[in-house]
């Protein structure tokens, strides 16, 4: 059996190595390193990919967020709406430009944002609401949608993990994952379904104004040679992490489709086993009929006899990676706690922080892996 690994790059690689090696060989042939042809052919691929009129590819998914808030003219004090149960990047930029972060609970089921907690947060101080499509599934976008059109808010779609992923409104009409808000960020980082061999990300949208001001700011505020328009930032994605998104980008349903048949098989393995959640797909029209509802970023299980750090140390002592994201709830880390938290307020959150583990998912894992995994974990968790 191959070696198990949280991620498989080096695999993936071996699929897609000629077209990459040969496209990275002519930037360096070219020295066309920063907003080179590689850039501006990835931009048009992904804008016809998504459907979507602009995307503004930039340095990483971080400045993706932060550059979106900007581009809206948020203003300090102005508060933002974000989930508890996420990485930190998301309400990182809210505090780094001065907005005020407001933190609200999730649900149990997709891990994502609760559209009640969310509205019952609103204040007249709230100007946008960030959904985190967590782990490679959409945040309930229709009725988060409906909640800002009355209350007059943003949205800014948190896409860094759920790339190619579709949303499936109640009237069964499909959207893909980053085009529903007024804008979305999107990271590349190398774990990611879509993800470079760097840093990378991008901005999207389908507001012309709003995707000139975006321009504007990825590049110092620049639409002129040394004219600065608007206050921006350096945020660029280069023409090497281009080439290698440019080769994956016509792969990535295959990529995702071959993530969602592992997860099948996951939870297969795991049915009738109590202590064991699976991850949960919602169709918001009633029935799953697509695979792209979730794209499996991370497939992560709930375990709910106590059991789950031990769980963790018992498969790494066998050689199965496996993660806890995230074990510490944003309310309660040190550098965005708030008196205006309070803990009745994130019982779904407090709870998943306890339970969750995130096993191995990438597009190389085969049979014999999965079998070895669901294996160890159904044997201890059982036990």
């Amino acid at each position: 059996m191959k070696k198990i690994q949280m991620v498989d790059l080096g695999g993936q690689y071996q699929g897609i190595k000629e077209q990459i090696n040969s496209s990275i060989s002519n930037i360096m042939e070219t020295s066309s390193f920063i907003n080179g042809p590689e850039v501006h052919a990835f931009q048009k691929e992904l804008e016809d990919y998504l459907g979507i009129k602009h995307v503004i590819p930039c340095a990483n998914g971080t400045d993706a967020l932060q550059i979106a808030m900007m581009g809206l003219g948020l203003e300090p004090g102005d508060e933002v709406i974000t989930a508890d149960f996420t990485f930190a990047a998301t309400v990182e930029v809210i505090a780094l430009l001065r907005l005020t972060p407001v933190l609200v609970d999730v649900e149990p089921d997709t891990f994502n944002i609760n559209p009640l907690a969310l509205e019952r947060a609103i204040t007249p101080k709230t100007k946008a609401i960030v959904p985190v499509h967590l782990f490679g599934q959409c945040a309930n976008m229709e009725v988060i949608m409906e909640i800002a059109k009355k209350r007059g808010l943003y949205v800014i779609e948190d896409n860094a993990q759920a790339i190619g992923a579709d949303y499936e409104f109640t009237n069964g009409k499909k959207q893909k994952s980053g085009t529903m808000g007024e804008v979305s960020a999107t990271s590349f980082f190398p774990s990611k379904n879509l993800g470079c061999y760097g840093d990378g990300g991008a901005i999207c949208t389908n507001d012309d104004a709003l995707a000139h001001t975006l321009r504007g700011i990825v590049n110092h505020g620049m639409y002129e040679r040394y004219h600065h328009d608007v206050v921006g930032v350096n945020s660029r994605l280069d023409s090497i992490q281009a080439a290698v998104l440019r080769a994956k980008l016509p792969l990535l349903d295959e990529y995702n489709k071959k993530r969602w048949t592992s997860a099948q098989k996951y939870s297969k393995a795991f049915e009738g086993h109590d202590n064991i959640i699976v991850p949960k797909t919602i169709a918001h029209s009633g029935v799953v009929s697509s695979p792209d509802l979730h794209v499996f970023h991370q497939y992560t299980l709930r375990i709910k006899n106590g059991k789950r750090d031990a769980l963790v140390k018992h498969l790494n002592e066998n050689g199965i990676p496996s993660g806890v994201y995230y074990p510490i709830p944003l309310h309660l880390q040190k550098a965005y706690r708030d008196k205006r938290y309070k803990e009745v307020d994130f019982p779904v959150t407090n709870q998943l922080v306890k339970e969750v583990i995130s096993l191995p998912m990438h597009t190389e894992l085969d049979d014999e892996q999965i079998k070895c995994i669901t294996d160890k974990v159904i044997a201890f968790v059982n036990a």
